[in-house]
């Protein structure tokens, strides 16, 4: 059993979250689906009453409400935002028409994390996140950009989100090069029917030293136990815009059912306590649009899956990924052996790689 105060290092930083992180992309309702200001209060308040210490938000969530919903929050509770991990995102515009108003260059960052500062009503925020590729901007121009804001205060730390392996090893390469604040976190979709970031994000993190967040650790809904094979499917604003559930994502949404029914436990928990338990992976970033959908979320940290629960979860959800992924976790690495048991490799198959965060 994990408590929500038991705190990991994200990364090779000295940053410390816990495992479930608080996701606010359901914080207002702009978007047809999300809670009030008033529910998101008592969200963010049950969370932080638990232990939980990180505020995941982003300017083009709800169009800028979900941000000002959070700074409203802690602008009425003195002490209280500087004992969290706040954290926002850049890239995405809320001014169209205006072609300086998104994406990764200088001009587009500096202006939208004002704008989020005011929004969230604080000077400086955790964690800064590139939320995605532009690939009209050099990398250099933003990460340099990115190193100048943590300079003079108002960035902490530095994540990225959606990138390419290849465009995160570079950017973590050229920060250190150039003694430029390094990318300490990543976030990636990462769950039991989106395994893909196994071939090449997770392990580029663990050896580059980048904490990594997945969100959608229950695909949009599809491992919270609402889709049945019966043709019980959520009618809901947000679920309509998803497709039905592939055969392949039914195996794994039975799988998922089967262990809860052995556990007596929810769907969502058993998947919320597989993407934790797994090897990288950081801290998990949780949604909740009410609050017995937190309290739900947050009784998956006292699950703890057995060997063969977890086979049964991991043989159902396998994925394919792309080369070369298969040749380097099946015979490629003992091509160089001639046969002979060899100790001692420099670092051991992605299969075998444990957490490299500090618990505290």
């Amino acid at each position: 059993m994990t408590e929500l105060d038991s705190f990991v290092t994200v990364g090779r930083s000295g940053l410390r979250v816990s495992p479930l992180s608080l996701g606010t992309m359901t914080f207002g309702e702009d978007s047809g689906w999300g809670s009030t200001p008033e529910v998101a209060h008592a969200i963010l308040a049950e969370y932080l009453e638990r232990g939980g210490n990180v505020v995941d938000t982003a300017n083009i969530y709800t169009n800028g409400h979900s941000e000002k919903i959070v700074g409203d929050y802690f602008a009425d509770r003195a002490g209280a935002r500087d004992r969290v991990v706040l954290s926002t995102k850049f890239y995405a515009t809320l001014h169209p028409g205006d072609p300086n108003a998104g994406g990764a260059g200088r001009k587009a960052m500096v202006a939208s994390l004002e704008d989020s500062l005011r929004r969230l009503r604080t000077d400086y925020v955790d964690l800064l996140w590139l939320h995605a590729l532009d690939p009209r901007v050099p990398l250099d121009e933003t990460l340099r950009a990115l190193d100048d804001l943590v300079a003079v205060g108002k960035v902490r730390y530095i994540g990225v989100c959606n990138l390419p392996a290849w465009v995160a090893s570079r950017a973590q390469t050229i920060a250190q090069f150039r003694s430029w604040s390094p990318v300490t976190a990543m976030q990636i979709e990462y769950s039991l029917i989106e395994r893909t970031a196994e071939g090449e994000l997770l392990p580029m993190a663990t050896e580059l030293g980048i904490g990594v967040m997945p969100y959608s650790p229950l695909r949009g809904g599809r491992l919270s136990g609402k889709y049945k094979r019966d043709g019980n499917i959520p009618d809901s604003a947000r679920a309509v815009i998803l497709d039905r559930p592939t055969a392949e994502e039914w195996t794994v949404i039975d799988a998922v059912s089967d262990v809860a029914a052995e556990l007596d436990v929810t769907p969502a928990q058993v998947a919320l306590a597989w993407v934790a338990a797994r090897n990288a992976v950081t801290s998990t970033i949780i949604g909740a649009r009410t609050q017995e959908q937190l309290r739900s979320n947050l009784a998956s940290l006292a699950i703890t899956l057995t060997p063969q629960q977890r086979h049964t979860l991991d043989a159902a959800s396998s994925p394919t990924l792309d080369h070369p992924a298969s040749v380097n976790a099946g015979p490629g690495p003992q091509m160089g052996f001639g046969g002979s048991a060899v100790d001692g490799v420099h670092r051991p198959t992605w299969g075998t790689l444990t957490n490299s965060a500090i618990r505290y």
